[in-house]
């Protein structure tokens, strides 16, 4: 009887050790395994510019395993109130930290990025920045400095320009979008010499077309219906896309095919900013003269590394902006060109 009472309790003894080792065990597991959930939200969802972003949060989660990376973003345009609410989502599901790319600065700080601080949620810009007076509502930037881009698109046009007047025409996405008009300055500094962002009216020889900037929304269809009306003029112009726009736009070679010649002959001229591989495609027919290239999968790599070590070691970013450079790309280069 002794001894079976003495068995008994041994086993109790081990059946409680084995639990509370089967406890912290999992415990310690949970801490360890603690998800850190980063979202990256693009201008628009269906743009394989940011879903290369995408790629690039989750190439920095696949080393570290307590990160997940989300992904989302208007459905196919860019719609200032859809960001915002794609933002308002992902905060109410538990978001710890947003990596996102401003459309509008003023509308995403008044409809959720005060609330998104007033949380403790962690916000980098990538691609488009908030503006100056907006700073304060995200820890850095990571991307293209966009003033740059805009000079490299309009010095690389300058390389077309002809006797007398060169008409010149400029595509954008959204009016209040702050990297694409930095671009446009950009663009027009380069070619003027005048750091006011006026529309160019003779000066240096370059002369916008009356009609333009043409404006998009993000719209593909937009996009391509506009460059299709600068093709079907009987004059030489430029056109300066400063996002990828039309050529993102799985329509774009056969729409543009017919006027190959025209591109060819230099009669009209098409500077495109980005190197997706759908616009690499229309690069190689000759239907673009020019991309000149960023690294969106960088931004993304980067922007989830500085939130991680915010989010996890309390780290600030060193700086306040993180410049990535960019590349050529012209049909005799296009095999080689794209920096990964």
């Amino acid at each position: 009887m002794a001894i079976n009472i003495i068995k008994w309790k041994t086993v109790m003894r081990l059946f409680y050790l084995v639990l509370c080792l089967f406890i912290l065990f999992f415990s310690f597991n949970r801490i360890v395994s603690a998800e850190i959930k980063i979202a990256v939200i693009g201008k628009t969802k269906n743009d394989s510019f940011y879903q290369q972003s995408f790629k690039g949060c989750q190439q920095f989660s696949g080393s570290h395993k307590d990160v997940t990376c989300f992904y989302d973003g208007p459905a196919d345009y860019q719609d200032i109130r859809g960001q915002a609410d794609v933002i308002r989502s992902v905060v109410e599901d538990g978001v710890d930290g947003i990596l996102v790319s401003t459309t509008d600065s003023a509308y995403l700080v008044n409809r959720i990025l005060k609330r998104v601080k007033s949380q403790g949620i962690p916000v980098i810009t990538f691609d488009s920045d908030l503006l100056p007076e907006h700073s304060e509502y995200r820890l850095a930037y990571v991307g293209t400095d966009n003033f740059d881009y805009g000079m490299a698109l309009g010095n690389y046009a300058k390389k077309f320009k002809t006797a007398g007047y060169t008409e010149i025409c400029i595509q954008s996405g959204h009016k209040s979008t702050p990297n694409l008009n930095e671009r446009i300055r950009g663009v027009r500094f380069a070619l003027s010499g005048n750091d006011g962002n006026r529309r160019l009216n003779g000066e240096n020889g370059w002369i916008e077309n009356i009609r333009c900037p043409l404006y998009t929304m993000g719209k593909r269809k937009s996009a391509l219906f506009q460059l299709g009306i600068i093709l079907e003029q009987k004059r030489t112009s430029v056109f300066i896309a400063v996002a990828g726009f039309a050529q993102f736009s799985p329509e774009y070679i056969p729409k543009i095919l017919p006027h190959k010649k025209k591109i060819i002959s230099q009669q009209v001229v098409i500077v495109s900013a980005d190197t997706e591989d759908i616009q690499l495609q229309a690069l190689k027919q000759n239907l673009s003269t020019v991309n000149i290239g960023q690294r969106p999968f960088e931004m993304g790599r980067i922007g989830t590394e500085l939130l991680y070590d915010y989010i996890k070691n309390n780290t600030v970013p060193e700086r306040e902006f993180y410049y990535l450079d960019f590349h050529y790309c012209t049909p005799e280069s296009v095999s080689s060109c794209i920096v990964r």
